[in-house]
């Protein structure tokens, strides 16, 4: 209501940015009616233009950084003379910049036009023909694309983008102009699911790659950095611009600080700030792979900048004694605790139910029903306490009602800095806070795992005392020294003990398999929650992914250290100008706003939309909700239409594979342990009658083409 208020005051904030696009789609489609008549030589041709338009606008600004740094070599400098050149230097590196922006802006609709052109005659002609120059030859020996035929290089419509064939066959559409302008105005373009995202990036990409400085696309996996430069590459390749792939070469290989020195590189955000750390521990310049980072354009952008921005990229390395670990010889009484506090919880949550649900039937009165009603409700605290993801509690807890009475007895028990607490937590081995994904053994449990043997088995001695106890009782000073160095070193090893203690407790309580991570080839492999997919290559630190090696029985790899660590947020920060393009930009505006000075623009669909959003549906159990779903595929699949079932984990994908087996429905998999074949997956998926189970496709961006019945 609100907002509301605001828009008949103020106006429609999207809508004046998109008034303010308006002109950009009239410019570009004046021009391109003046290129139809072109031959594909002159069209061409612009491209040159266009570089000599921005190296004019900027040529003056290059000699005077040419001269100052010729300067700053001198021998007879000061230090603060030679400071003061350089900070002319970058101030002439933010007026060059300003330049490029405004020639930028003023050859914008002649760019476009030139994209839009090339994209419509490999649609409408079949090819483009042009005199053979060398690049022409050069990419004739690589692109299936080019072929060379007397002086004449022939520019097909068909290649090979990544294992899938491409037909040429799209054209930018208006909304499309929109968005790419927006994108070259480093702003998020909001788009549609199937409003061609992909094709709108072609428009700022080439316009920005004819600075020279590199332009970045940045992806959110390897498959979609692979398919995208081949797909789009012939684009930008006839008009002479040289693009490539990071994620095709080997880190600080030759071919990939080739890649990053091309006017196009394309690459996963993960490998873009890998490369980033490495360069920040070579020794010498020469092993540097990246420029200074100019311009970038992040697909799914919301996934990149908000859901996984603060997530750190770790380069690790060995640590002295790295294998020597006690996670193994541990567990057994990590196993002990866990079966102890499982049957704890489960008792404790049968006496919950009981107790609330006879608190609520008649014949029982006021007073009895509220003792029932409290004791209740502080089993079930205690049950959320001591193991939050058992599934018996999230299923009691999905009952209505049962949540609310959860939350009170909880605020009841935070209130006055928890002083009640320690009585809420008496029953428990240990205590789990999932907000802050800590465990804390209690006195119970540290009785449970020390036994009688060794009653200090989990208590760390008092140093300050012991030295006092030392200095006191041992007068030889050499044996002193001696004694004060056995009860440091076993300090040490309890103190490491410990840690590998909480470690366990955290990959028996909190991380689940087929949800956090997965099993394969022998090796603990984490799973990205917001895509699904397997994050190679990627350790949970602090011991935390041996710990889990130990509960799966799988190798137990060396502890490492970190050498250098940066947040994805920190990295795209460090852009002379940063776009995105997403299908769900709106709901975190602000957020891209205050972080990055982001602005997001929703650009309204080509057609209107005609999709039915349907309301959801809620099921008391789990049972119930699967079944249904069954049931809908049957029906859907019946009327030969294709069905996409996401789910959140690898462990519903499989469950819900499993019950389509029983009713032997034909399908296709596609989660983190299946993720190689995702190309494969992805074909077939829009076929008359295909069922398709995916965990959270979010991120993945690959398209779902659909298909006619024959």
């Amino acid at each position: 209501m609100f907002d509301g208020i605001l828009k008949k005051l103020f106006g429609d904030k999207n809508q004046k940015d998109l008034d303010e696009l308006f002109p950009v789609i009239d410019s570009t489609n004046q021009f391109s009616q003046k290129l139809i008549h072109i031959s594909d030589d002159e069209l061409r041709a612009k491209t040159d233009d266009f570089k000599k338009a921005i190296k004019k606008a900027v040529e003056g600004s290059i000699e005077e950084k040419k001269n100052l740094k010729e300067k700053a070599l001198s021998v007879e400098l000061g230090i603060s003379e030679k400071e003061a050149i350089y900070d002319k230097i970058d101030a002439l590196e933010v007026q060059e910049n300003e330049l490029i922006e405004s020639t930028l802006l003023e050859i914008m609709p002649h760019a476009f036009a030139v994209v839009k052109e090339t994209a419509r005659r490999l649609a409408e002609n079949g090819q483009l023909k042009v005199l053979a120059n060398e690049n022409d030859k050069t990419l004739s020996q690589k692109l299936d694309a080019v072929e060379i035929q007397g002086d004449h290089a022939i520019w097909k419509n068909n290649w090979d983008a990544a294992g899938t064939p491409v037909d040429w066959s799209m054209v930018h559409y208006d909304v499309q102009l929109m968005g790419g302008a927006a994108l070259h105005k480093g702003k998020i373009a909001e788009m549609m699911t199937g409003e061609g995202k992909t094709l709108v990036a072609t428009l700022p990409v080439y316009l920005n790659a004819l600075v020279g400085k590199g332009v970045h696309v940045i992806t959110v996996n390897d498959y979609l950095a692979k398919r995208d430069a081949q797909w789009m590459g012939p684009i930008y390749q006839f008009h002479g611009l040289s693009v490539d792939c990071i994620d095709l070469y080997q880190p600080h290989s030759p071919e990939r600080i080739k890649a990053y020195n091309s006017d196009i590189t394309f690459g996963t955000n993960n490998e873009f700030g890998f490369d980033y750390l490495r360069d920040n521990m070579v020794s010498e310049t020469e092993g540097l792979v990246q420029r200074k980072h100019h311009y970038a354009i992040i697909d799914e952008v919301d996934s990149v900048l908000i859901d996984d921005a603060r997530t750190p990229l770790i380069i690790s390395g060995p640590v002295p004694k790295g294998d020597q670990q006690e996670y193994v010889a541990l567990k057994p009484k990590i196993e002990k605790l866990v079966t102890s506090q499982k049957k704890l919880i489960n008792g404790l949550l049968i006496e919950a139910k009981s107790k609330i649900a006879k608190s609520e039937s008649d014949g029982v009165d006021k007073k009895q029903q509220k003792i029932l009603f409290e004791e209740g409700c502080l089993s079930l605290f205690r049950s959320f306490r001591g193991l939050p993801k058992n599934k018996a509690l999230i299923k009691y807890l999905s009952e209505p009602g049962v949540k609310i009475h959860l939350q009170k007895t909880e605020n009841f028990y935070l209130q006055d800095n928890a002083k009640e607490m320690p009585k809420a937590d008496e029953l428990l081995y240990f205590v789990i806070d999932e907000k802050n994904n800590t465990i804390d053994l209690t006195e119970k449990g540290i009785d449970l795992i020390s036994g009688e043997n060794d009653p200090e088995f989990y208590i760390l001695p008092d140093i300050g005392a012991k030295v006092v106890e030392i200095e006191q009782q041992t007068p030889d000073v050499q044996k002193r020294v001696k004694l004060k160095d056995q009860m440091m070193s076993d300090y040490t090893i309890k103190a490491e003990r410990i840690h590998s203690m909480n470690q366990l407790l955290k990959a028996y309580s909190l991380f689940e398999k087929d949800i956090e991570y997965v099993v394969m080839e022998n090796k603990v492999k984490i799973v990205d929650e917001q895509t699904g997919r397997i994050m190679d290559g990627r350790r949970y630190s602090d011991g935390l992914h041996q710990a889990i090696e130990a509960k799966e029985n799988v190798k137990v790899e060396a502890a490492s250290q970190t050498y250098a660590t940066i947040t994805l947020q920190n990295y795209f920060r460090m852009y002379h100008k940063l776009a995105g393009m997403t299908g769900t930009a709106e709901t975190e505006a602000k957020e891209l706003w205050d972080i990055y000075k982001l602005d997001v623009v929703a650009v309204k669909t080509n057609k209107p939309l005609i999709r039915d959003d349907q309301n959801d549906l809620v099921y008391k159990t789990a049972r119930e909700k699967y079944q249904a779903i069954i049931e809908e595929i049957e029906k859907i699949r019946s009327n030969g239409r294709p069905v996409l079932v996401g789910t959140t984990s690898v462990e519903v994908s499989e469950l819900l594979s499993r019950l389509l087996n029983l009713k032997k429905l034909p399908h296709q998999v596609l989660n983190a342990k299946l993720h190689q074949k995702e190309a494969e997956v992805v074909t077939k998926a829009g076929k008359p009658g295909t069922v398709t189970i995916a965990t959270n496709m979010a991120g993945r961006g690959t398209d779902i083409k659909l298909r006619r019945r024959s």
